[in-house]
C-alpha cells in the first residue's frame, strides 16, 4: 500500500527493523551512512535497495534535512555499491520512489538499484 512522503517517521517500518536488526536482510554493503541488501521479491538479475541509517522517510525530509555528510555519504555509497556489483560498464538504472503517486511503499528513504540485463524503458504503460 503507497504511503506518503511526508510526515512523522515511523520507526517500526520494515528498514528501521532491519536497521536495528530485528529482521534479517542479504547484505550488499555497509557503512556509517547507508546499508544495501538485496531486494525479497526482485523485478531484475541485479535488485538492491541502498537505504540511509538515518530516519528519512523520504528525498523530500533527506534533502531538506540531512547534513552534507549524510548526503554525501549516502550518495557515495549508492555509488560505491554500484561499482561493487560491477555494474558501471553494462549499465543500471536507480529508482526511488517519493509518495503515493509514486508508489513508495516503505516510509523510509530508500534507492532501488537495478542491473545484469537489459531494463527496457523507463515508464511502462
Amino acid at each position: 500500500m503507497p504511503v506518503e512522503a511526508l510526515g512523522d517517521y515511523d520507526d517500526g517500518n520494515v528498514f528501521a527493523r532491519i536497521l536495528r536488526g530485528d529482521l534479517p536482510c542479504k547484505q550488499v554493503y555497509a557503512d556509517e551512512w547507508a546499508l544495501a541488501f538485496h531486494d525479497i521479491a526482485p523485478q531484475a538479475p541485479v535488485h538492491v535497495l541502498v537505504i540511509p541509517r538515518g530516519r528519512w522517510r523520504s528525498w523530500a525530509d533527506f534533502s531538506a534535512g540531512a547534513t552534507d555528510a549524510e548526503i554525501g555519504g549516502y550518495v557515495r555509497a549508492v555509488g560505491h555499491v554500484a561499482r561493487m556489483l560491477g555494474l558501471e560498464t553494462p549499465g543500471y538504472r536507480l529508482l526511488a520512489n517519493a509518495g503515493t503517486e509514486a508508489g513508495q511503499e516503505v516510509p523510509h528513504l530508500h534507492v532501488h538499484l537495478f542491473g545484469g540485463k537489459p531494463l527496457g524503458p523507463m515508464l511502462a504503460g
